[in-house]
């Protein structure tokens, strides 16, 4: 029988990533730059890391963070759909996370809102 606690899996988190880029569907969005606003949930076995205290063993969440803001910051996309299912793509094909949670915000997009977006949950394989 299987130890279930060999299939636990820890999360690394980074709250409120804010990038701008271009993002829209209408023609006055398609000229300036918007903030977006990234909240990410990362599932990584953190017994390894914790064992060695070694940075090379860990997720390196300053390098999630470096890659997700230069594909955004460069991205061109109409929905923010279509932008949240590229970021997290990115994540568990480049840093081999098992698992993404994402929640992509656009503030300011609707009046009375403090924010309109999408959250999406994603896994390897």
């Amino acid at each position: 029988m299987p130890n279930p606690e060999s299939h636990r899996l820890d999360h690394v988190f980074i709250e409120g990533l804010e990038i701008e880029a271009v993002i829209g569907i209408y023609d006055w969005e398609r000229g300036i730059r918007q903030p977006l606003v990234f909240d990410l949930e990362m599932a990584f076995d953190n017994r390894v890391p914790a064992a060695s205290d070694a940075i090379g063993d860990t997720l390196d969440y300053a390098a999630v963070c470096a890659r997700i803001t230069e594909f955004v910051a460069q991205s061109q996309f109409g929905l923010v759909e279509t932008l949240a299912e590229r970021v997290a793509a990115i994540v568990l094909d480049e840093f081999k996370v098992a698992r993404v949670r994402l929640k992509l915000s656009k503030p300011g997009a609707i009046r009375n809102a403090r924010g309109v977006g999408v959250s999406i949950e994603r896994s390897r394989g």
